[in-house]
């Protein structure tokens, strides 16, 4: 039973409107990492809110905020932190980096060596980093959204795909329709400032543990088996798919899993229906497998081919 998560969610969505247009699948999308205990990688162009969005649901939920700013020359001590060692005591302390906070935005996340983006592996995983060989717990909801631009490719490193399969979700953010656009120019016109959020007056949850109880909710969820062979069949076909060089791995299946049951709560339901899944489908595979060359020369998606597998899969009854 869904005792938390309906009004939560309600409260999430209201004041996340408050600076954000448009935008309602992203805006459930990255509420599916959250309440998943995810990370999810956000792709769009300059300018579409990205970095807006995050500050504000940090904001909401009185979460910890950091923000890295990811360039070729960031080491992995930037952002994990470093020991110092302190003349007066003649001892190491731990200069504690961005990374111990509970939202960390890894903007422009491709524009920085993978020896650097490996630093995020440890803790997107387990949440904790190792340091000069001790080892430090990350807070309970720390979660990485972690931004890309798809135009520039001059000065970007390809995400290793062990990294890219540690994102629960990609999330496609596009631009806003003209009249959402048209809403945008109105509100900066009426004194609107991103600069300056506390102006949009955002109320946070009067309650600090309501992300806790909400995933506590959606873990105890159960799925049908029959939606489950659901899940198992949409993955196994990326592997057996003509186009697909190589497809989704089994920690694709649970993400499937995870993000159905995310997505049901924000619908109000305590159960993921074989609908939940094939919404979901795209932002949890796009990033988990690749095309062939020839097929890419052809002019397929990625996005074009998990359709064309859902379309080819029995839904269960």
């Amino acid at each position: 039973m869904l005792n938390h998560t309906p009004a939560t969610v309600a409260h999430i969505l209201n004041e996340l409107r408050k600076t954000i247009v448009g935008q309602d699948e992203v805006l459930e999308q990255v509420l599916v990492a959250i309440l998943a205990e995810g990370h999810a990688l956000l792709e769009g162009v300059p300018g579409t809110a990205k970095t807006l969005m995050v500050k504000t649901l940090a904001e909401i939920i009185g979460a910890r905020f950091s923000r890295i700013q990811f360039t070729p020359d960031l080491m992995p001590s930037d952002i994990t932190g470093t020991n110092v060692f302190n003349m007066r005591t003649s001892e190491f302390t731990l200069r504690q980096g961005p990374i111990f906070t509970d939202i960390l935005l890894a903007d422009e996340i491709n524009r920085t060596p993978p020896k650097t983006q490996a630093a995020l592996l440890e803790a997107m995983e387990e949440r904790q980093t190792t340091i000069d060989g001790d080892r430090y717990p990350l807070s309970p909801i720390f979660t990485v959204l972690a931004t890309e631009n798809p135009i520039e490719y001059e000065g970007t490193y390809p995400l290793p795909e062990a990294q890219l399969d540690r994102f629960l979700l990609k999330v496609l953010i596009d631009y806003p329709r003209a009249q959402e656009e048209l809403e945008i120019v109105a509100r900066w016109d009426g004194g609107f400032n991103s600069r300056h959020l506390e102006m949009a007056n955002i109320q946070p949850l009067p309650d600090g543990a309501s992300i806790s109880h909400c995933r506590a909710e959606i873990r105890a969820m159960r799925m049908e088996p029959s939606v489950q062979k659901y899940v198992v069949d949409i993955v196994q076909r990326t592997r057996s798919h003509p186009t697909i060089l190589y497809g989704a791995s089994p920690r694709a299946s649970i993400a499937l899993l995870l993000c159905s049951k995310a997505l049901a709560a924000i619908r109000g339901r305590d159960f993921p229906t074989p609908d939940d899944v094939r919404d979901i489908a795209l932002p949890v595979l796009r990033h988990r497998l690749a095309l062939r060359a020839e097929a890419e020369l052809e002019g397929a998606t990625t996005d074009a081919v998990i359709s064309d597998i859902i379309k080819t899969v029995e839904v269960p009854r």
